[in-house]
């Protein structure tokens, strides 16, 4: 198709409605706002995760414990997952998002009612509770990447079998 054929198409921009601005762009008041508003939840943050920890080791130990019901409990386990990684980079702990991430990869993926696929189901579990014991927060520095590095060599044996 020549450049003359093309058609481009701007779609709408619907989140700009939603943001305060003027003449000088973004309402630097309204942000400082909203970022106290999250900085204030960081306490709460803790709490809810430790939460979604209990949850997600209860859904695990469910779907070890209950082979033909294995991929509901996984379901489970996939569902508080996707939630962890949408609230650990909001609250300080990007490594939480990175390994809840990969642990929803891994349930996608791989057939997780696989003994050796519900393994790596438990070790990321316990590198998300291991995070938030440590306070590790941002990307977890040099601990961090090796943690994510184990857990992304694991992966790999699983995916070659």
């Amino acid at each position: 198709m020549a450049e003359k054929d093309a058609e481009f198409i701007v779609p709408p921009n619907r989140i700009k409605s939603k943001v305060t601005y003027n003449d000088s762009g973004v309402d630097m008041a309204a942000l400082a706002r909203a970022e106290q508003v999250i900085a204030n939840l960081q306490g709460n943050y803790l709490q809810w995760v430790e939460d979604d920890l209990t949850n997600l080791q209860a859904a695990y130990e469910k779907a070890r414990a209950e082979p033909d019901n294995r991929k509901r409990h996984l379901d489970e386990v996939f569902r508080i997952a996707h939630d962890v990684k949408g609230q650990g980079g909001s609250f300080g702990y990007h490594l939480m998002t990175i390994i809840a991430n990969q642990l929803c990869r891994t349930i996608e993926k791989y057939d997780a009612t696989r003994d050796d696929v519900l393994e790596v189901v438990k070790l990321h579990i316990h590198a998300l509770r291991l995070v938030i014991s440590q306070r590790m927060e941002g990307d977890g520095g040099a601990a961090g990447a090796s943690l994510v590095k184990g857990l992304e060599a694991v992966i790999s044996k699983v995916a070659a079998r």
